[in-house]
């Protein structure tokens, strides 16, 4: 791994929990193997372009690294309600770009999160979002890591998720979900539970022993969804240089 640099933000008002202090331990890299970069997800690791991070709060520890072990999931009665619901749509799994359509549907998902859920508004360009989600750091060019599942109604693009694929010999592969934006016109038929069930089908399919979801936060809204996924394990805080990662099944 290369990195750049690396730094702890300033404390600041926590995005999922108003009432607590957030600060968050970055690393930017210039290039990350698989191997690498699998230790950093099973580390508590999350990763937006070339940037690495992770939650150094200085008192809080309600951000839980969440993953699932996809060779035991399955689907419940609601969630083979929404792929039935969503029969009609085309999930098609390429490498990252971009076009106008991207850019089109993150601003609205946005701008409609920002009024549902009080999101801080914004609104990016295509330099930004080429650099948040198109850009990424992995040097192995015939075995890539970052793909994009891209959902079509027809011909019409509905929805992105952002998703990182990790293998190395020797062990199973595991994928990590990153981010996932859509058209809000789709959101009645649960868009969001489609794109984690497709990805966790493919992973499944793959051989794959985990899904990395992210962080959950027990008491915020937004990240709720993520407590209808089991079994599920969470990671012990927090882990130190050199220390062992531990996780543990979420009760």
């Amino acid at each position: 791994m290369n990195e750049l640099f690396h730094l702890v933000e300033r404390p600041r008002e926590c995005s999922y929990l108003p009432e607590e202090v957030a600060s968050l331990d970055y690393q930017v890299v210039s290039h990350l193997s698989a191997a690498e970069y699998r230790d950093l997800l099973i580390r508590g690791y999350r990763r937006f372009g070339r940037y690495l991070f992770k939650p150094a709060c200085p008192t809080c520890r309600e951000c839980r690294s969440l993953r699932i072990p996809v060779q035991h999931f399955d689907f419940s009665a609601s969630q083979r309600r929404v792929l039935r619901a969503n029969s009609g749509i085309r999930a098609e799994l390429h490498p990252l770009y971009a076009t106008a359509d991207h850019l089109r549907i993150f601003n609205r998902y946005h701008d409609f999160m920002a009024g549902f859920r009080g999101w801080k508004h914004k609104t990016v360009s295509a330099i930004d979002y080429i650099e948040d989600f198109v850009v990424d750091p992995f040097d192995d060019e015939e075995q890539p890591c970052a793909f994009q599942w891209l959902y079509f109604d027809g011909d019409r693009l509905l929805g992105v998720s952002l998703m990182d694929e990790v293998r190395i010999p020797g062990a199973p592969p595991a994928i990590s979900l990153v981010y996932c934006f859509y058209d809000p016109a789709w959101r009645p038929r649960s868009p969001g539970t489609f794109a984690i069930l497709t990805q966790l089908d493919y992973a499944k399919r793959s051989g794959a022993d985990y899904a990395y979801f992210g962080y959950w936060v027990e008491g915020c809204q937004s990240l709720s969804y993520k407590s209808r996924y089991a079994p599920a394990e969470v990671l012990d805080w927090p882990v130190d240089e050199g220390g062992v990662a531990v996780w543990r099944e979420r009760s």
